[in-house]
């Protein structure tokens, strides 16, 4: 969920952005914007497309709208057709820089190791769900049975077992949960150090949230060489071809575009990087769980404490 409102988030962003900024192609860009974010949400949940290829979709599907609405504006759009050679002459032509590269450098490098992280807690989940509900031998079903009532059949119902007693046939029943220990040890180890190196350019936060700000940079700088760019359109796809539809303005709701620039919205503890931290924090509290799970039950719920009597398996003695 966090990450779904991360992404929301920059979503937001950068259609404020054309909204405030650029409103005459507003609402052109818009579904393109959402298509990149889309493609962003199904990268990081784990489906098989090339950030690449949806960033380079993106600047294709945008570098029409700027040669229309800011290198060669008119009274009416680009016909279709003169759009659609214009997106694909982008990539010769260059119009944004490296500014395409930056981005694609940047999106690979933050949504591989977040995409990583999620399936590694989707991982520990399963690890969970499976160590939930154990099933135990007859072997053990009968070592927890005389442990814990045969005392009741010479009428000692309070006495619990003895400590080492206890740990004996714990750690017995639990022997295969105690094998998935190391693994477990080595899984919270490779989080840690997947999370240490989620930050600068592999932050996704820092990334999504000042993707719109390397947009702006794309579109001025297309702007700026102008001139160029529009000779270099012209060798390629003939003078503009225009149609009589006019585009319409921005329409979204100005509250909630000056809400939605604000970068800093929320407080320094409900950033992903301190959840996350937060959680790989309390995670090490459980380092070692399946191993020392027979010493938990033993220690919190079945044996007798220190120094009071308890049953050895055979009889009550004093410790």
């Amino acid at each position: 969920e966090t990450f779904e409102t991360l992404i929301k988030q920059a979503e937001n962003y950068t259609s404020t952005l054309f909204c405030n900024t650029y409103r005459n192609m507003a609402l052109e860009a818009a579904a393109s914007v959402q298509e990149l974010f889309t493609d962003v949400g199904l990268f990081v949940f784990g489906t098989d497309i090339s950030p690449d290829e949806f960033v380079n979709r993106f600047f294709d599907t945008l570098f029409p709208l700027v040669y229309n609405h800011l290198i060669n504006p008119g009274v009416t759009d680009i016909s279709l057709e003169y759009s659609e050679c214009i997106r694909m002459a982008r990539r010769d032509i260059n119009p944004f820089g490296n500014i395409p590269k930056i981005v694609m450098g940047q999106m690979g490098r933050s949504l591989l190791p977040s995409r990583t992280f999620l399936q590694a807690l989707n991982l520990g989940i399963e690890v969970i769900n499976t160590t939930d509900h154990l099933q135990f031998s007859k072997e053990c079903s009968k070592a927890l049975l005389k442990m814990q009532y045969c005392p009741h059949c010479q009428a000692l119902t309070l006495s619990k077992p003895c400590m080492g007693y206890c740990l004996n046939v714990v750690r017995g029943c639990l022997a295969n949960v105690a094998e998935i220990d190391p693994h477990w040890q080595g899984y919270i180890r490779s989080l840690e150090e997947l999370s240490d190196t989620i930050h600068g350019i592999y932050d996704i936060e820092h990334v999504l949230l000042n993707f719109h700000l390397l947009v702006n940079d794309a579109v001025m700088q297309a702007h700026i060489n102008g001139k160029k760019l529009s000779e270099q359109v012209n060798k390629i796809c003939g003078p503009p071809v225009r149609t009589p539809t006019q585009t319409p303005g921005c329409s979204l709701d100005r509250s909630k575009d000056k809400q939605g620039m604000k970068i800093s919205l929320r407080e320094g503890e409900e950033t992903l990087a301190s959840r996350r931290k937060e959680f790989i924090n309390s995670l090490r509290l459980y380092k070692t769980f399946y191993g020392g799970l027979a010493d938990q039950l033993c220690v919190n719920e079945l044996a007798a404490a220190d120094g009071l009597p308890c049953w050895n398996g055979g009889d009550v003695v004093k410790r």
